[in-house]
């Protein structure tokens, strides 16, 4: 009796591992994505479309905020690093505080929330 259950079991572990490998493919792809660069605390306290202006997001990068970007959609990406120790990337990002880019790089997913390592980023034209 216990023979055909493990079986079922095993297959059952296997599309599981399956699946789960085709997942974490799927959110590290490289990806294509256009919004503004503003200060995360405005994005989510002032609900706002695009930045006050790139003055106001720069003072506030400068204080500390981190930098995100926020798409059309409303969809905001955390910029983060895939180095070791992991770095901020304001600094990379402050040129671009109040404008709109185009960045490619790979993005991640966890729960609601998207990040996205940074591959290339310009202004959009």
């Amino acid at each position: 009796m216990n023979g055909p259950k493990n079986v079922i079991r095993g297959f059952s572990v296997a599309i599981l591992v399956i699946v789960s490998m085709g997942v974490a493919r799927a959110e590290n792809r490289p990806e294509t994505i256009k919004g503004y660069v503003l200060d995360s605390a405005c994005a989510f306290t002032k609900n706002l479309k695009k930045p006050i202006s790139a003055e106001c997001a720069v003072a506030c990068a400068k204080a500390g905020s981190p930098l995100v970007i926020l798409t059309d959609s409303g969809t905001i990406y955390w910029p983060i690093s895939d180095a070791t120790p992991a770095q901020g990337q304001n600094d990379r990002l402050l040129e671009f505080a109040g404008k709109r880019v185009v960045v490619t790089g790979k993005v991640y997913q966890r729960t609601g929330s998207r990040a996205v390592v940074i591959a290339t980023i310009q202004a959009e034209k």
